[in-house]
């Protein structure tokens, strides 16, 4: 009980102080601006006070244990001794408790020689104070005190059912603000699910996402490697990495060793510990102590990890973050199944292009090492004339299969040393579109066929095969044409050598604007010195990543 209060008449008991904040005060309040008079409030469960009236006899024990017998959800008279009765009041609060409210009523004026023992008694005064205490209380009728009960009642109910109605929106509310945040969540995941996009890239957003949305001082991605140093062409991890937001308690080693410590793997679903679990004999993780782990899976191959550490106010994870926590690994490890995918896909076709590539020195080999450099220069000429990432790997791959037409030729006619006759090279001529055919069936090779057709088109329309000029010819092709052109001029050859550098440059600058594209021209001029020092390197075993070399 809290400390008593001081009443201007004697108390059987000593009375909790009122509260004005409590769950007591709306509905003392509302009594007391209806009745014109305090009320106490009992448990109905036990019979003890609950919350003291400053009336006299308010606190008196027998009236708990008369409003705990109390038959009935009904207000109900308790207690009635001469011009003095005690109503009762049944009443739930908003938490469900039920308590009854009483109070002492005056229902007639008292006549001269009264005798009042008996109502002294119920208001635990003298009958002089009785007396005066009557004399100033409003006379009421027991049957409006009981009809104004009944309305009071209903009124208090209302009220309660107001109050919980109120807090279940407030609490629905928040229900749907956490779903709404959720959603919103996955919706920035899904937007972000290219195949391009780089996995590290999209879980960094992920980890600033989760932590906003969920009650965790930090949450921690470790990726796992996906390929084998020195195995890979196109970038890919080669070692795990842990990415976090927030106060993350374990490095990437004590990562790996905590899902060691677990146990876990592909589709064991997520693993929630609390303080329960994280604590004693075994467990090494000391900053550890509220922990959800997700696995980033598509089937049986696991990608990486997601966690949330540490709750942020020290309470338990629950089955509402580790649904999230978990569908976000889910779809995450998708998206790293299908870049995995993709980027074998790439690596694949490496190794098509490279035995292409090889077999057109096979065929040809006076030429070894052409190909490569043409590749090379047109990329540098491509990054000079400002062309995107994209464009470059494509013309990468031109570069190197520009001439897989040349498989289709007689090796006579390839590897004469000498001059060819007209014949020979109207033969010669047919390189670009046998390329053109051998290639067209591979969907991946779309991209680079218009420079493996066109690569021989000059910019006044004498060209081959199709006497293309201008910009009529694709791009690519001229950016190919002028690299090809200036391998050829400049590299040596078994049966002569290879012209002068100013000799080169030379017919460069004639041809401008007649057999090549002159802004290509200008491009070579302008990146002359590093092409010169390209030209010079032995073949370089470059990855088809032009993005890890250019």
């Amino acid at each position: 009980m809290t400390a008593a209060v001081e009443l201007p008449f004697t108390t059987a008991l000593p009375l909790p102080e009122a509260d004005a904040s409590g769950e007591f005060a709306p509905l003392a309040a509302t009594l007391r601006q209806t009745f014109g008079t305090p009320f106490s409030f009992w448990s109905r469960g036990t019979g003890e006070l609950s919350h003291a009236a400053l009336q006299p006899g308010s606190n008196d024990p027998m009236r708990g244990q008369l409003a705990r017998v109390l038959p009935g959800n009904d207000p109900q008279f308790i207690q009635d001794e001469d011009s003095v009765l005690v109503l009762a009041i049944p009443l739930s609060l908003s938490t469900g408790e039920g308590v009854v409210a009483t109070a002492a009523f005056v229902t007639r004026a008292l006549a001269s020689d009264e005798c009042l023992a008996s109502a002294a008694q119920l208001l635990s005064l003298g009958e002089e104070k009785a007396a005066l205490w009557i004399s100033h209380q409003t006379i009421w009728s027991p049957h409006a005190l009981h009809r104004l009960a009944l309305s009071a009642q209903a009124q208090l109910a209302a009220e309660v059912r107001t109050t919980k109605l109120e807090l279940e929106v407030q609490k629905l509310s928040e229900n749907l603000a956490t779903t709404y945040e959720e959603i919103c969540l996955l919706h920035g995941v899904t937007q972000n699910l290219r195949i391009s996009s780089d996995d590290e890239h999209l879980c960094r957003l992920v980890l600033d996402w989760l932590l906003d949305c969920l009650p965790a001082q930090s949450i921690a991605v470790q990726l796992l490697p996906v390929a084998r140093q020195g195995e890979n062409t196109y970038k890919a991890r080669t070692k795990s990495v842990l990415l976090h937001s927030g106060a993350c308690p374990v490095d990437n080693e004590q990562f790996s060793a905590l899902i060691e410590r677990l146990q876990l793997s592909s589709g064991c679903g997520p693993r929630v510990m609390n303080d329960r679990a994280t604590t004693g004999d075994g467990w090494n993780f000391p900053g550890v102590k509220q922990l959800i782990v997700v696995s980033i899976a598509e089937g049986d191959r696991v990608f990486g990890w997601l966690a949330a550490f540490n709750h942020r106010d020290g309470k338990e994870f629950g089955t509402v973050e580790a649904s999230l926590l978990n569908s976000i690994g889910a779809m995450v490890g998708i998206h790293a199944g299908n870049r995995n995918l993709y980027r074998e896909q790439h690596e694949f076709l490496a190794s098509v292009v490279r035995a292409l590539s090889s077999a057109i020195e096979a065929k040809d080999p006076y030429t070894c090492g052409h190909s490569d450099r043409v590749a090379r220069v047109s990329v540098r000429l491509a990054k000079e004339l400002g062309c995107d990432p994209s464009t470059l790997h494509t013309l990468y791959m031109a570069g190197l299969l520009h001439d897989i037409g040349k498989i289709g030729i007689d090796d006579a006619v390839l590897r004469k040393p000498g001059k060819l006759t007209d014949d020979e090279y109207d033969q010669v001529k047919q390189h670009p579109e046998l390329g053109y055919r051998i290639l067209a069936d591979i969907r991946q090779f779309a991209g680079v066929l218009p420079a493996v057709l066109h690569h021989h088109e000059q910019w006044d329309g004498c060209g081959y095969p199709f006497q293309l000029s201008g910009d009529q010819t694709p791009k690519l092709a001229r950016i190919v044409a002028v690299a090809d052109a200036y391998d050829a001029m400049s590299s040596d050859r078994p049966y002569r050598k290879g012209m002068d550098p100013a000799k080169v440059d030379q017919v460069l600058r004639k041809g401008a604007g007649q057999q090549w594209d002159p802004e290509v021209v200008a491009a070579f001029f302008a990146v002359r010195d590093d092409i010169t020092a390209m030209s010079a390197e032995e073949r370089a075993n470059l990855t088809l990543d032009v993005q890890q070399w250019v």
